[in-house]
């Protein structure tokens, strides 16, 4: 078997999978994602690819792509959106992903975000480095209490769950939240909209899939649907938020600040969110723990292993 790994996985990973008699291994030497041209390449070339963020195969690239020896795309990471995943199938492409894996760790960034912009940690820690603390007084960069407050989670998957969670137990917070379907979670309300969700709250969460159906879910109209107190945090999808009224609100000061690990247009970060003092930005640390990662290689590793052996794939989307 042909397998493309197209940005190389932690050693761990890589000593399996080299280490194993059945497969010729590529593993991209660049750490950027794949152009529009590899992917049609590696169509043709591999009978499996494991891709992740950024490397783009859209119904375009199945349709490029001549005599696709590929059979299968096992994703390292357990957004897909990057993946059309119906075109796939159109050519005959089973796509697995590596869910479960990156649920805590991506719960630990929203919390880490959150305290990070209500506290005002980086403004801080931006002062001290500047020589600019000349000591504590009572009135020193006072921030903003997380412990009571009202979350809103938009999207309840098993991410914005480890999310409430986290908040209602260490924080003793009231959680709502905005699902697309039904859904019945523990010490949680479920409300109609986001707008409903983003009007009563002191902390929005967004933890939903990207995708088109979440393109944009945050738009000029919910972010002016916001208290004028509350903090917006981003750990899904650069895309699902349009950065532009994202921008607009905090220049308005529509809304508090905001913590940010994705970006719509990532790896470029508008120059206006990095002179704001209120903004959190962190380059898309996730899940970027070593154990995680090690965790999602082992999971991806494991699909493309029952691939081969022709058994059930255990993480198809």
């Amino acid at each position: 078997m042909k397998l493309l790994i197209s940005r190389r996985l932690p050693e761990t990973n890589m000593a399996e999978i080299e280490g194993d008699a059945r497969f010729d291994v590529t593993t991209r030497t660049t750490t950027q994602p794949m152009s529009r041209d590899e992917c049609v390449a590696a169509l043709a070339d591999y009978d499996i690819i494991l891709p992740t963020l950024g490397d783009l195969f859209s119904a375009e690239v199945f349709e490029a792509a001549s005599a696709i020896r590929c059979k299968l795309l096992a994703n390292f990471g357990v957004g897909y959106n990057h993946i059309d995943v119906a075109a796939a199938r159109a050519h005959g492409i089973e796509v697995t992903n590596t869910p479960g894996a990156v649920t805590d760790a991506t719960a630990d960034i929203a919390l880490t975000l959150m305290l990070m912009t209500a506290r005002r940690a980086g403004e801080g820690e931006r002062m001290l480095r500047a020589d600019g603390w000349d000591g504590w007084h009572p009135t020193q960069m006072l921030g903003f209490h997380l412990s009571g407050k009202r979350l809103g989670v938009i999207g309840m998957g098993r991410i914005g769950q480890a999310i409430a969670h986290r908040c209602r137990a260490g924080f003793g917070m009231d959680v709502v939240y905005y699902n697309r379907s039904e859904k019945a979670v523990e010490g949680a309300q479920q409300l109609p909209s986001v707008e409903d969700v983003c009007a009563q709250v002191d902390v929005v969460v967004m933890a939903v899939p990207g995708g088109a159906e979440t393109h944009h879910l945050m738009n000029e109209a919910v972010f002016a649907a916001m208290q004028s107190h509350a903090i917006f945090v981003n750990i899904a999808r650069g895309d699902v938020v349009d950065e532009a009224a994202l921008v607009a609100a905090l220049q308005a000061k529509q809304i508090a600040g905001a913590g940010l690990d994705v970006y719509e247009f990532e790896p470029k970060v508008p120059a206006a969110l990095k002179a704001m003092e209120n903004v959190v930005l962190l380059p898309h640390l996730g899940t970027a723990a070593l154990e995680v990662r090690e965790d999602m290689g082992r999971m991806a590793l494991a699909n493309v292993m029952a691939f081969t052996a022709e058994r059930p794939v255990p993480n198809a989307v």
